[in-house]
């Protein structure tokens, strides 16, 4: 979306040539860890440069490549050749292969992260406000605004970092971690966003299910996601552009059905239902936990803020970048959280609601419609589409960070990610059909604590360590690891903040010491013992580690 047409049409966004054998050759003689030839295919990034030979740096030097031979290659370059196929991997974008962007550039960026998260998925986070947390409509609605505010704050900042870098977030993330220490980034955030998968194919087969009267199984609907969220995202950035500029559309009208439907069945009392019980000890907890699953959500996107912005141009203004960043994912989240906390509210005061809750989330959902008929069914069809939408970006995602692991997973080409990504989703989507709410509760807040502690490292580096010091990033150095940071201070401030975490985590399988006397009752408040652990470590361990190692 923030690409202009030709952006999207560009070559190199599709197709990036390799270095001939002979001058790969000398290129990788510092490097010698393994002795393999070329690979043709242009996701391995290892064996590419950026775009052509011309444009081959003078520091973008590719690391030794791993070969694909035989059939697996032959099939690759079959694939890759198919018209609209990206073959790119994780690759940097040199300023040379950026281009400006619409009139409307900045607006677009803005709409896109609208669209991905205006989405049913989203929704259903309100729902736990009065049905998990016992809150009541006014607490709900207020600590989902803020606490979606604060979140979306992070991504907006890892945003900034795509047009200025052209690398991928996660591979902004070898400059903040090190070169080894990063691959544990790509490993949870892999983790985070086939979790996130895993949710919207359980919810969009839900609601496919309930608007066939259960005659579809949520088995069939899963499929069916998991087989739109593979296509979509395999065909990569350009077409995840086009569809996310216009997918919310149709999401926002069946929303706005929804409002209208089901308005008058939201109890907006002060208290209300489910009415808040318990002591003052134990709504405060309650209250903390909500808010800090408000602001997980997301939080959950900010390690894959840049990837959607490597083809601007490096002028592209930061300020701006970060503040339509952060109005689109703000706006999202508030406006479906807080039709879910409505849905929440109402559950309680509507028999066929309680009925609806009793089957599924998708249908109460269809609840919602109820007096629609056909109309009804047919909107909750769209809102299951909503909760396809939501995943494309986050499988691409997953399947670029899996080639941050090193030389052998990028050697295995990023479509064929996208497959091993979209099976594994349908897979835990189907053995976690039942347990929605139980996902939901616990590993949306479980991501947020990691996700807070990176970017409070990603902070410090880039405030006290390079602004304040005036030493700018190389961004040449992507993939070398001799002039990268080592690493140990960011990797033992970030397992420093995970203790913080622990200690301060309140979920339904563990509690930690600090958590369990928040209110005398239990509350999570892990996040914030977290982002305090890591932000009062890691300067003078990176201080220490600048002047014993100097990088």
């Amino acid at each position: 979306m923030p690409l202009s047409n030709d952006a999207l049409d560009h070559p190199a966004a599709h197709q990036i040539p390799d270095l001939d054998v002979e001058k790969r050759g000398e290129l990788n003689d510092k490097d010698a860890d393994v002795n393999v030839s070329s690979f043709t295919g242009t996701n391995s990034e290892e064996n590419t440069t950026d775009a052509s030979h011309s444009s081959l740096g003078t520091h973008d030097i590719p690391s030794t490549p791993v070969v694909l031979r035989g059939r697996l290659k032959r099939l690759s370059d079959k694939i890759e050749g198919f018209a609209g196929i990206e073959a790119r991997g994780i690759t940097r974008v040199l300023p040379e292969e950026k281009h400006d962007i619409s009139p409307m550039g900045y607006a677009q960026m803005c709409l896109l992260w609208f669209s991905i998260n205006v989405t049913v998925n989203n929704l259903a986070v309100g729902f736990l406000g009065p049905l998990a947390f016992n809150l009541g409509w006014t607490d709900s609605v207020l600590l989902t605004v803020f606490g979606c505010a604060l979140g979306s704050v992070g991504t907006s900042y890892t945003s900034t970092w795509g047009a200025e870098s052209g690398n991928r977030t996660l591979i902004v993330a070898r400059y903040i971690m090190g070169y080894w220490p990063a691959k544990l980034i790509a490993i949870l955030n892999v983790i985070l966003m086939v979790g996130y998968g895993v949710i919207s194919c359980i919810i969009a087969g839900q609601m496919l299910s309930a608007v066939n009267g259960g005659h579809m199984t949520i088995i069939v609907g899963i499929i069916i996601s998991a087989i739109i969220i593979g296509v979509v995202a395999l065909f990569g950035m350009a077409v995840l552009h086009v569809y996310e500029r216009w997918a919310f559309v149709p999401q926002l009208i069946a929303l706005f059905v929804l409002i209208g439907s089901a308005g008058p069945h939201f109890n907006t009392a002060l208290k209300a239902t489910a009415p808040i019980t318990g002591t003052l000890g134990e709504i405060t907890a309650n209250r903390l936990s909500f808010f800090a699953l408000q602001y997980s959500v997301p939080v959950g996107w900010a390690a894959a803020g840049s990837d959607f912005y490597v083809y601007y141009p490096t002028h592209t203004n930061k300020k701006l970048t970060f503040l339509m960043t952060w109005l689109g994912l703000t706006a999202s989240f508030v406006f479906v959280n807080i039709i879910g906390v409505g849905l929440g509210c109402g559950v309680a005061i509507t028999p066929s609601w309680q009925t609806a809750y009793a089957t599924s989330t998708g249908a109460l959902l269809l609840a919602g419609y109820g007096g629609l008929g056909g109309f009804g069914g047919f909107c909750t069809v769209i809102l299951a589409l909503s909760a396809i939408q939501n995943n494309i970006p986050g499988t691409y995602a997953a399947a670029i960070d899996l080639q941050v692991l090193g030389r052998y997973f990028k050697a295995i080409p990023r479509w064929l990610w996208v497959v091993v990504v979209v099976i594994v989703e349908f897979v835990c989507g189907v053995a976690g059909r039942d347990h929605l709410f139980d996902i939901f509760e616990n590993f949306l807040a479980l991501m947020g604590y990691w996700i807070s502690i990176f970017i409070t490292i990603m902070i410090e580096e880039h405030v006290l360590f390079r602004k304040l010091r005036g030493v700018p990033f190389d961004w040449s150095a992507w993939e070398d690891r001799k002039r990268l940071p080592l690493g140990v201070a960011a990797l033992v401030a970030f397992l420093i903040g995970w203790a913080g975490a622990i200690i301060g985590m309140y979920q339904v399988w563990y509690a930690g010491p600090v958590a369990k006397h928040v209110g005398g009752y239990g509350g999570d408040i892990g996040t914030w013992v977290a982002i305090a652990f890591t932000c009062v470590t890691f300067p003078p361990m990176r201080w220490l580690e600048l002047k014993m190692v100097g990088r």
